[in-house]
Parts: C-alpha cells; sequence; structure tokens
C-alpha cells in the first residue's frame, strides 16, 4: 500500500500534514536524518527528521517470510484478474487465500479504516482503490496492491494486469513503470541516496513521456505498516537520506500518461488523475544489504 509522505519543513520546507495528502518539497532540501539503530533514534536537528530502524537478523528473516508470502499471494491473484470478474470477488479471494494457505492477515484490512484486503486501482485510478462490485471489461488495466502481515512483519508489494486483450497505450505504460521501478532497485546499495533513486527514476519516465506522481511515495517497512523512511519518486542527487544495510523499504513509482497531478475522492481512500488520464504502478519491498540489495517480495516468475 503506497506510503504518504509527511516531513515537515521549518524555515521554507513544505509542511505536510492534510490527510497525508497533496505533498510538495523542493527535492534539494534535506529533512532527513540518518538513524542507524534499531531502536527508533531522534538526531537533534532544526527540522523534523526521519526515524529509520536497521533491521535485525531475525527481523530480516521475519521480513523475508512476508515478502514471500507477499509475492505468492499476488501471484495467485493475478492469474484471477479477467473480463467479467468484479474486484470485490478479487478481494475476497485475496482475504481467503491470506487467511487459510498463507496463514497471515491482509494488513490493509481495516488499516485507518481502509474497508478492504487489497487495493485495486483500475485504469484512471492512481492508487487505494477500493474493491467494488463493477465487473472488469476487456481493455482495463488494473494494479493489485496486496500487504501481508506474518509473524509481525510485512511483505508490500503491487503489479500491473491487463484484462483481456491489452492497447498498444496501455501496454507501453505498464512496461515503462515497471522498467522505471528496476532502474530504482538496481541503485540501491550502501552509501546511495534516496535522491539518487528519485531523480533516476524521474530523469527515464520523463524522457519516456510520462509523469510522476509526487503526492504519494514508497516507505519504510517492518513490524510498522508504514514506516520511515519517504521513498519519493523524484529528485536531486545527491541529496536525501544514505542507505546503510538492514534498512528495508518500498520503492513504488506512479505514473501516469498525462498530467501528474492527482485528487482524492470522497471516500477519502480512492485517488485519481486529475484529467482522467490512465495511471500504473509497479511496489516492491527491498533490503539493503552489505554489497547491493535483495528483493523480498521477488515472485518466483520474475527477473530483476
Amino acid at each position: 500500500m503506497t506510503g504518504f509522505p509527511h516531513v515537515t519543513r521549518i524555515s521554507g520546507i513544505t509542511r505536510f500534514l492534510k490527510n497525508f495528502n497533496h505533498f510538495q518539497s523542493d527535492p534539494t532540501d534535506k529533512p532527513f536524518a540518518v538513524v542507524n539503530t534499531r531502536t527508533p533514534y531522534f538526531q537533534p536537528t532544526p527540522f523534523k527528521t526521519m526515524t529509520v530502524t536497521i533491521k535485525t537478523a531475525e527481523e530480516i528473516e521475519k521480513m523475508r517470510a512476508a515478502g514471500k508470502a507477499a509475492a505468492e499471494l499476488l501471484s495467485m491473484l493475478g492469474k484471477q484478474v479477467a473480463p467479467g470478474i468484479t474486484t470485490n470477488e478479487l478481494n475476497d479471494i485475496c482475504e481467503e487465500y491470506t487467511q487459510n494457505t498463507l496463514q497471515a492477515t491482509s494488513a490493509p484490512l481495516n488499516y485507518h479504516g481502509f474497508p478492504k484486503s487489497v487495493c485495486t486501482s483500475v485504469n484512471h485510478v492512481v492508487c487505494h482503490g477500493i474493491p467494488n462490485d463493477k465487473p472488469l471489461k476487456n481493455g482495463d488495466i488494473v494494479n493489485l496492491d496486496v500487504t501481508v502481515l506474518k509473524d509481525g512483519y510485512h511483505g508490500d508489494t503491487s503489479a500491473m494486469f491487463q484484462v483481456g486483450k491489452p492497447t498498444i497505450k496501455s501496454q507501453r505504460l505498464i512496461d515503462t513503470c515497471r522498467e522505471a521501478l528496476l532502474i530504482g532497485i538496481r541503485m540501491v546499495a550502501p552509501g546511495v541516496r534516496l535522491g539518487d533513486i528519485g531523480h533516476a527514476i524521474q530523469q527515464f519516465s520523463e524522457a519516456a513521456g510520462y509523469s510522476v506522481v509526487r503526492e504519494y511515495c514508497g516507505h519504510g517497512i517492518g513490524s510498522v505498516f508504514h514506516e520511515d523512511p519517504q521513498v519519493l519518486h523524484y529528485g536531486v542527487k545527491g541529496t536525501g537520506l544514505e542507505l546503510q544495510p538492514g534498512m528495508t523499504f518500498t520503492i513504488e513509482p506512479m505514473l501516469n500518461i498525462g498530467k501528474r497531478h492527482v485528487k482524492q475522492l470522497n471516500d477519502n481512500w480512492t485517488v485519481v488523475t486529475r484529467d482522467r488520464s490512465l495511471s500504473a504502478q509497479w511496489e516492491h519491498t527491498l533490503l539493503v544489504t552489505e554489497d547491493g540489495y535483495e528483493v523480498l517480495t521477488l515472485r518466483h516468475d520474475e527477473i530483476i
């Protein structure tokens, strides 16, 4: 499930507080503190800092198990996507599989009031789509975003699925968005800064003719569903938090065919493109290792 930026700026740093929405910031600002102990620690600074936990070996093993479960769930659920099925039916399949097969919990269900077990974002829905009784139709695209809570730890991942025969326009958007995710993933390593990753994703995506959603972001993850750091999908090289081994977070770029601007619907969850253009998103949960990265939610048939 996509994160909500909430950094606070003093002396010009944008303050994000309004229901986690409509975040804008100057990516050259550095509202980050390198916090590298397992226990949350606030480094004294003149601005609000990020609180980042370094996972222990035991925690990493639990995150691997949660990530593997989430990957299995997403693979299974994606196979059910077809013309005529409703997203409510997909939700029921998701909940049943999570409970009975994975022996786990659907983290989105009742999370801050979210009413379902999976986010289903169709066509111009950017993220946090709520499953409903409208059947999917040929030519639709849908993002399925699942998060499994297993043994106290979370695995969070999403992917795009075509309903029936894809259009050239939607297929190119989906492929470009996935490549943007892979570009970000392949950069993860100790010493790399989050601004480096955001910059690379933004440069690639905009060069391909797409806009990058800025109001929502990747996030730290562990025993807490959404924790620091905030992982923006745009930015300036050389800025932001410096990655260190043991950090775990998601990268989950959202690209629009039209303009980047979005709005939240009256259900207080569903986010759509303002111009109703198609949107796509892909997501993985990552671990920073001593020499690079590990994709904790890698699906069995997937190559990074």
